[in-house]
């Protein structure tokens, strides 16, 4: 048994940040099913929105993103939210990552969707990639515990409070027990539950099924962001960054049809609003070669793009073999970020005490209905240091009795022998399959009634199936027929709690878009959807949306 102050599991921006600033005071261990450096935070390619310009302030960056949410953000949060942006931004730029500068000297910032400003901080287009690796320097540096590729199979409860979890390695099949006063969860989204995804692949849902499973509520799982721009074919992120530098969508006529969309902020609009309008050409026939777009650079010139774009650049020639300098880029929204997550307060604590979580995995709701781009990076930052502080001031709670985490291992270990001897009919890789076209025809960026009804039928059934399913591999060294048995049983529960959520959520609001309810309807839904585990069956309850300065109003671009 391993024995830790504070245990951070997951090695993106938000648990690299909780676990530095946790090790001020404490004794702290991360947890990572990948390396930190293989982290989906590295893929994040556009900026980090703050308030940095003298014409700009964190009340103007608040606003923007209160109305991106299309009024479902708790506005305590995003007080927070955006009072430290510029404090992060000057943290970061101080322990080392290289920004883009103006000929001034200055942090360069570019326009993103839904901004009144230009804040948008940025490394060219590999913003997340250099934040990562400038985090992880810092922790090497502090000497950070780290135990990478370890699968956390459950996480212990005792006596009503956190006690830490059990883990498998899966270099070599060994199960262990941490033990932990305070426990940060830090995994990030489950956007692999859909078919099209801009996700890696170790987004899985890992955290919120670990979290339901203990008893911990998700908020707000409906909300899922499809990016209007993902390349064709391969759905890797062309960033946002693209058209914030001037870049403009053209359907199949040549047409610029943002402006029947929205007619001031065109390519700038929010995310989902744009997103919506690609997909409307697509349905009504005005697509090129009826599944995609066309992103225009060329008249931005070549050495604007080799400059601020060079990765957008470099992913269109790899994987689509066109180059934005010469020619338009294919593209189409895919999934790419959850709103929803843990249920946890603007101190990043869930209802179990000893649990919190940050970033991507948690809902503090700074994103509401729809995120606006930039802002991710930014709450990994903000809220993963504040998670980490939170739980320094916990170490002297008292510790669960050990034989809670003995007895956890136990059945833990009986529970993937019985996995890995399983001989069922049913095959892993096909339900997963299956799994994901169903998230993505029956829950998609339009949604309606009877096309979810009939998805989540399709999700009962495959949760049927999986109680048979079984594989061919008993090995202990490496075994990913077990790593994928395990996330496949984090992705079916997780994608029941986004149908159910969606189902009940009777309006359109920001990602959420029913073609039957098109409108947003605040007497009946200005609230949040908590989902329950109870005996076994998904639950649903709500929590009223934390108002504060701005009122709720009409959204318009």
């Amino acid at each position: 048994m391993y024995e830790f102050d504070v245990l951070v599991v997951g090695g993106g921006l938000a648990g690299l940040r909780a676990a530095l600033e946790a090790q001020k005071t404490c004794d702290v261990a991360l947890m990572s099913k990948v390396h930190p450096l293989r982290s989906h935070s590295g893929a994040a390619q556009g900026g980090i929105n703050a308030a940095l310009g003298e014409t700009d302030s964190w009340e103007a960056h608040a606003f923007d993103t209160v109305k991106g949410s299309d009024y479902l953000a708790d506005q305590d949060a995003v007080d927070t939210l955006c009072m430290e942006a510029p404090k992060r931004i000057l943290e970061m730029d101080k322990i080392g990552t290289l920004f883009s500068r103006t000929p001034e000297g200055n942090i360069a910032q570019r326009p993103f969707g839904g901004a009144g400003y230009p804040r948008t901080c940025y490394a060219a287009d590999r913003t997340g990639h250099n934040l990562l690796h400038s985090l992880y320097q810092q922790c090497v540096a502090s000497n950070l515990r780290v135990f990478e590729e370890w699968f956390v199979l459950r996480l212990v409860i005792s006596e009503g409070r956190i006690a830490g979890v059990v883990g498998y390695h899966i270099p070599t099949g060994e199960i262990e027990t941490f033990s932990a006063n305070a426990v940060v969860i830090a995994t990030g989204g489950y956007g692999r539950i859909y078919s099209r995804s801009t996700n890696a692949h170790v987004n899985t849902g890992d955290g919120a099924a670990l979290a339901l499973r203990a008893g911990a509520p998700l908020m707000d799982m409906e909300f899922v962001q499809f990016h209007p721009t993902t390349l064709l074919g391969s759905n890797i992120l062309i960033s946002e960054a693209a058209r914030g530098e001037g870049g403009q969508l053209v359907n199949a006529a040549g047409e610029r049809f943002m402006a029947r969309y929205a007619k001031e902020a065109m390519e700038l609009a929010p995310r989902d609003i744009v997103a919506r309008a690609i997909q409307t050409e697509i349905n009504e026939g005005k697509a090129i070669d009826g599944d995609h777009v066309d992103l225009v650079l060329t008249h931005l010139g070549e050495e604007r793009i080799k400059s601020r774009l060079p990765g957008i650049r470099e992913i269109s020639i790899d994987f689509a073999g066109v180059d934005p300098v010469k020619e338009p880029v294919p593209v189409q929204p895919g999934q790419h970020y959850s709103m929803g997550g843990l249920a946890v307060d603007k101190n990043c604590s869930t209802s179990i005490s000893g649990l919190l979580s940050a970033g991507e995995s948690a809902c503090v709701s700074v994103h509401g209905a729809n995120r606006l781009g930039g802002n991710s990076l930014l709450e990994t930052l903000v809220f993963g240091k504040l998670a980490g502080a939170n739980a320094a001031t916990m170490v002297e709670a008292k510790r669960a009795r050990p034989d809670a985490l003995v007895n956890a291992q136990r059945e833990e270990e009986r529970r993937v022998e019985s996995i890995k001897s399983g001989r069922g009919k049913e095959s892993v890789p096909a339900i997963r399959a299956k799994l994901k076209e169903t998230m993505t025809e029956s829950f998609q960026i339009f949604r309606e009634a009877g096309a979810m009804e009939s998805g989540l039928t399709k999700l009962h059934s495959l949760r049927d199936r999986f109680k048979n399913a079984g594989f061919h591999d008993a090995g202990r060294e490496f075994n990913q027929a077990v790593i994928g048995y395990l996330e496949l049983e984090n992705m079916l529960l997780t994608a029941e709690a986004v149908a159910l959520g969606a189902i009940a959520r009777g309006e359109s609001r920001g990602s959420h878009f029913r073609t039957d309810f098109p409108k947003r309807n605040d007497e009946r839904f200005l609230k949040h959807t908590l989902a329950t585990l109870v005996g076994g069956t998904l639950e649903l309850s709500y929590r009223p949306v934390k108002m504060g300065r701005f009122p709720v109003k009409e959204r318009t671009y």
